[in-house]
């Protein structure tokens, strides 16, 4: 694992590599309140094994640069554009959860001649139509000033999103966080402001028309457990309806909640499909698109 900060559309961008020689790139990008780390589930049952990926902290989170305004899906795809001529990646498979799948779509429809195929993991043009509440509980630990960063975890613990503990959320949750190292107050690297300011972005977004624009082999992939509310925060008619509108892509549900997806179980099936996904595709992905 490599970290590294780059240049790209005026801001410092933070995005960790994990090497893996002559193994076709990924493109890792993670939801609206998380960080690079999101996707060490993956990492750790095995997806490292078959890709070489790059985990983009994206901006106004974990160690990218945080400015006051700019947090439009544009100014996003801005950021990916520049890491993409940076790692020199004409046209990339891209891989988001939630707000990063959102991200990938965008890209997807916008700049065509950059994207080679995408995976969607909990992402559609609609989500559960309670979606703001059910969000409450992870929105809710952004600008609160913790004790310690053992009472941080300990709430992350009992977050009703989390319906177990899988290891490799540790360093998704350290990497969440700001540790004071004279007061041990700790509190998010994320602002609560910023997410805000994205979240509202989202809603004015013509999701449909962009998802209808998606020519690129495409995979969507569910999680059916309840997140929170007793529902999933993206229920199957409405991720099979997101499947309907693109062009070529395949409907996959997947273990676990919007959150618990990228571990354990679900983790392990992501990796599965991910692999497949890339078996089918692969006669029509040129080395130079790719290739390490």
């Amino acid at each position: 694992m490599k970290n590294h900060k780059i240049k790209t559309n005026n801001i410092q961008l933070h995005y960790i590599e994990y090497p893996a020689t002559d193994k076709p790139k990924l493109v890792l990008m993670h939801g609206i309140t998380a960080n690079a780390h999101a996707f060490d589930g993956l990492v750790k049952y095995g997806l490292n094994d078959h890709f070489h990926l790059y985990s983009v902290d994206l901006r106004g989170r974990g160690q990218s640069d945080k400015p006051a305004f700019g947090y439009s899906m544009e100014e996003h795809a801005q950021d990916i554009l520049g890491l993409l001529d940076h790692l020199e990646i004409e046209r990339a498979f891209l891989c988001g959860h939630s707000f990063g799948g959102l991200l990938s779509a965008y890209l997807a429809a916008n700049f065509p001649e950059r994207v080679a195929a995408i995976i969607l993991l909990d992402a559609a043009n609609e989500l559960n139509p309670n979606a703001a509440r059910m969000l409450i509980p992870t929105f809710s630990r952004l600008g609160v000033l913790y004790p310690s960063f053992e009472v941080y975890m300990r709430m992350m613990h009992k977050a009703p999103q989390n319906a177990f503990w899988d290891d490799a959320m540790d360093s998704y949750y350290k990497a969440d966080v700001y540790v004071d190292k004279t007061t041990g107050i700790t509190q998010t690297n994320s602002n609560i402001a910023n997410i805000t300011a994205m979240a509202v972005g989202l809603t004015s977004m013509p999701w449909t028309t962009i998802f209808e624009h998606i020519h690129q082999p495409a995979i969507l992939m569910n999680a059916t457990g309840n997140y929170t509310m007793d529902e999933p925060l993206l229920p199957v008619r409405l991720a099979k309806k997101a499947v309907k509108l693109m062009d070529d892509c395949e409907y996959v549900e997947i273990t676990g909640n919007h959150q618990t997806m990228l571990y354990a179980e679900g983790a392990k099936q992501i990796v599965a499909t991910i692999i497949s996904f890339y078996d089918k595709i692969k006669h029509i992905l040129t080395k130079t698109e790719m290739a390490s």
